[in-house]
């Protein structure tokens, strides 16, 4: 497909401008959504480059082991071991050919950097390291997350790009930069968002780096945080009425573990103690997509490890018997006094009755 993109692109652009000329465009509202689908890439085969070289020296451990046995049986060989050495040298050579697989990648790339508030290494992957190892509801997937922007009036699809990353925060601005420059080659419009046209998107899109651009590029946007239904008097009774969302799925057993309320939290000196009586360890304070300052604290393994409420505290207990696992995690919102950000601009906007109206079109 990457070999014939711009022949693609160019098709795509010819579709969209007999639809612009036959009226089926409104320009009206547009509205972005995405969708996760798995890659032809196995998700094994990700890591990131330390991961990758343990995985590089465990295969040549392996190789060396059966080319060890295989000498040692060399001078007295029967033939009911026959077939057994054929099987053998058949994994050898496998395990030669994923080695020299994991080798040439890891001379040939660099580590792939993630695009969040830390810049840390995320997975790269062997088979396809544009793709990305995302969370769904049906499970982890090897991937790209596909975003489509559709256009109100005809449900015209006027963009439909592919992103390698799992989180859909960084993917808004290049796909409303996209349309722009798409609509502005096509002679539909010089700036298309500067005529009113209305984008919205859904809570997954929602950051205070998207506000704030949608702010200053003065795009008529509407995208709600994750809360914006629990704002709403029309929701009130929607779990009364409907039932709780995934109500059908397999209990996780969260709910008889020791909620975080349960801790001694103080914000002046940012410390934690535990309901057992030992004090966690400060690990950060970051902000949350909302713009909420949050403090977070872990238990340090041996705390944990050696904790009677264990079992009561942690989701998975066993993740403290492990030397590179984790103690119990907590979080805390700091009530600091803030000025507005972007994030509040979009609430009010979402919550008006304006915004109601225009965000069901989606």
């Amino acid at each position: 497909v990457s070999s014939h993109s711009d022949e693609i692109e160019e098709l795509f652009e010819q579709v969209l401008l007999v639809c612009h000329e036959q009226g089926l465009l409104g320009n009206e509202l547009f509205a972005i959504d995405g969708c996760k689908m798995p890659s032809n890439a196995a998700k094994e085969w990700s890591g990131t480059f330390k991961e990758l070289e343990e995985k590089r020296k465990k295969l040549r451990r392996l190789i060396r082991h059966h080319l060890k046995e295989h000498h040692e049986r060399d001078e007295a060989e029967t033939e009911a071991e026959l077939d057994r050495d054929i099987r053998r040298a058949k994994t050898v050579l496998s395990l030669d050919e994923s080695l020299k697989k994991v080798d040439r990648f890891l001379k040939t790339n660099r580590p792939r950097m993630g695009r969040g508030k830390r810049n840390k290494e995320v997975k790269s992957n062997i088979t396809d390291n544009e793709s990305a190892k995302m969370t769904t509801s049906k499970g982890t997937i090897q991937g790209y997350n596909g975003v489509a922007t559709v256009d109100k009036k005809h449900q015209i699809i006027i963009d439909a790009q592919a992103f390698g990353e799992g989180q859909e925060h960084h993917t808004l601005q290049p796909v409303l930069e996209t349309v722009e420059a798409r609509f502005r080659k096509l002679g539909i419009a010089e700036s298309i968002y500067q005529q009113g046209t209305v984008i919205t998107a859904d809570t997954g899109f929602a950051n205070e780096a998207n506000m704030k651009y949608l702010h200053e590029r003065q795009i008529n946007g509407y995208v709600p945080d994750n809360k914006f239904r629990s704002r709403d008097p029309k929701f009130q009774n929607q779990k009364d009425k409907y039932g709780k969302r995934h109500q059908n799925q397999p209990d996780t057993g969260w709910k008889n573990i020791i909620p975080a309320s349960e801790f001694q939290f103080d914000p002046v000196n940012l410390t934690c103690i535990c309901p057992a009586g030992e004090s966690l360890k400060y690990h950060a304070t970051r902000t949350d997509q909302n713009g909420q300052s949050r403090a977070y604290f872990q238990g340090r393994l041996m705390q944990c490890r050696n904790c009677p409420k264990k079992h009561q505290c942690m989701q998975n207990p066993e993740a403290a018997n492990h030397r590179k696992g984790k103690g119990r995690q907590v979080s805390f919102t700091l009530e600091n006094k803030r000025l507005p950000n972007y994030t509040d601009w979009m609430k009010h906007r979402v919550d008006s009755q304006k915004g109601k109206e225009i965000y069901s079109h989606r």
